[in-house]
């Protein structure tokens, strides 16, 4: 055996077969979470629920294998079904496959760019206010099956959470969700309970997805209806699937590949898009159910899949029997797992500016039910906080000569729009003297605001009759310099005042 063999086969055996009764396990107790929630996403997006089962299979089968994040759940979700509403209503489920196919292509897309890279842009605060806000919508999202419930269905609940926290006590051999499932539905069943079941969500197909052609004409109307749906559709499933791997990777402290769950994204999509399926991606309740479950390589999402098909199709009529209470209290226990408490445990300890980023992210996600306006609203308030913190670290120390005709700035920090006032407010203009030195060896110019108040500073002082002298100018800051100032200008003062 080569090397490369060895190699291949050891790489193969660590990312597929090292974890394989917990994987099946956790990938089974994944499948039956993955049903009710296709087929309400379903619901949701006014499309048939085989639409979403379909989905939801192909894509965790197809990130599998080409994913780049082992463990990661990807299937039918709630964020990307409420983005194709209108899309159905307006011009029919045929433009939503095809726009499905596009999605895909522009995550591939995406992932050859290397954009998925960029989540090391994403601030912790915002991270955590992200994580926090879909614990409460996946709360949330269980209410529905309780308001108006009887009381068995509370008991049930209770009873499911009660097996789920303790029996892990007693033993781990078996996930605990799995057995609050079989029991809850071995009682509902035996006892003829009047409680609602997953079969009253929906009906479940009874033959596996075929190949097919999304039925729209191929003209530059077709693109212009479907291209902005898909963009939108391509940019929040990127955004939730790669901040998902991204707590995988803090769950499990192992590394994942943006770029290539990016590409994996995106084949899923296209794939499923040829099998009449609705666009998904990642799903951090599905994951975090995998990961406590015990699953933790590629072949619990290929069994999350598989099973899914399994069950809708071989063993539907048993889980059509499955009650809801009993997936109410996995999803519970999905959503107290998901919940960073250490963030509300050490509120007082952090920056109030980092708790700030966070809860703004939970309530405009919570508010907008939309996990990418939560984030990018996280991400611009994080990046104000932290041009503030930095425009507060400009110093400028001052020396005058023994003479008293000379006087040198020792400039220290980032000179930016928002760091200019306070530079020029350490200058004295008023003050007479012939000569003025401005030491920047230890500052960096950014941006033209910054240019601009060196004019000033220099402008000024020539204006009272001194002489001035920039020195320790660096290589980036000196080019930018040489492209905007002016103040070495012939008539400077005039195109200064028209500034």
């Amino acid at each position: 055996m080569t090397t490369t063999t060895w190699t291949n086969a050891t790489q193969l055996r660590r990312d597929w077969f090292s974890n394989v009764s917990r994987d099946l396990l956790a990938g089974a107790v994944v499948a039956l979470a993955l049903i009710p929630e296709a087929i309400a996403f379903s619901i949701i997006a006014g499309v048939d629920p085989k639409v979403g089962l379909y989905a939801s299979f192909i894509i965790a089968v197809v990130t599998a294998f080409v994913g780049g994040r082992p463990g990661l759940i990807s299937a039918a979700t709630g964020a990307m079904a409420l983005l194709m509403v209108y899309l159905v209503k307006d011009y029919g489920v045929q433009y939503l496959f095809a726009a499905t196919i596009l999605t895909g292509m522009l995550q591939v897309i995406f992932g050859l760019l290397k954009l998925g890279k960029q989540m090391k842009f994403v601030p912790r605060a915002v991270m955590v206010g992200f994580v926090n806000a879909l614990a409460i919508l996946i709360f949330m999202a269980q209410l529905p099956q309780l308001s108006g419930a009887s009381w068995v269905v509370y008991a049930m609940m209770a009873t499911g959470l009660g097996i789920i926290y303790l029996l892990p006590r007693l033993t781990q051999l078996v996930p605990s969700p799995l057995v609050a499932i079989v029991v809850l539905t071995g009682a509902s069943m035996t006892l003829g309970l009047d409680v609602p079941t997953v079969g009253d969500m929906g009906e479940l197909p009874t033959t596996p997805p075929g190949l097919m052609l999304p039925q729209v004409p191929l003209t530059l109307e077709t693109l212009q209806i479907i291209f902005p749906v898909s963009a939108t559709l391509a940019i929040v499933g990127l955004l939730e699937s790669l901040l998902t791997a991204s707590l995988v990777d803090e769950l499990t402290d192992t590394p994942s590949d943006k770029n290539q769950e990016a590409k994996g994204q995106g084949i899923a999509n296209i794939i499923t898009g040829f099998f009449g399926g609705m666009a998904g991606c990642a799903m951090i309740g599905q994951s975090v159910i995998n990961i406590q479950s015990g699953g933790r390589k590629r072949l619990s999402t290929l069994a999350a899949g598989v099973f899914l098909l399994f069950f809708i199709l071989v063993l539907g009529h048993w889980v059509s029997q499955i009650p809801m209470a009993a997936l109410v209290a996995v999803m519970i226990m999905v959503s107290i797992g998901t919940f960073n408490w250490s963030s509300i445990k050490n509120i007082r300890r952090v920056p109030r500016s980092e708790t700030a980023v966070m809860v703004t992210t939970v309530v405009i996600t919570v508010v907008s039910h939309n996990l990418a306006i939560g984030v990018v609203i996280g991400i611009a308030l994080s990046t104000v906080f932290f041009s503030r913190k930095i425009a507060q670290v400009v110093f400028v120390d001052t020396v005058l000569s023994s003479d008293g005709s000379e006087r040198t700035y020792k400039v220290a920090g980032q000179l930016f729009f928002v760091s200019v006032e306070e530079f020029l407010s350490a200058f004295d203009f008023e003050e007479e003297l012939e000569r003025v030195t401005v030491d920047l060896s230890h500052a960096h110019v950014w941006d033209q605001a910054a240019v601009n108040a060196i004019d000033k500073v220099v402008l000024k002082f020539r204006r009272h009759g001194a002489d001035v002298e920039l020195l320790g100018v660096n290589e980036a800051s000196q080019s930018l310099l040489n492209r905007l100032a002016i103040h070495n200008e012939p008539d400077a003062l005039e195109k200064l005042a028209n500034h």
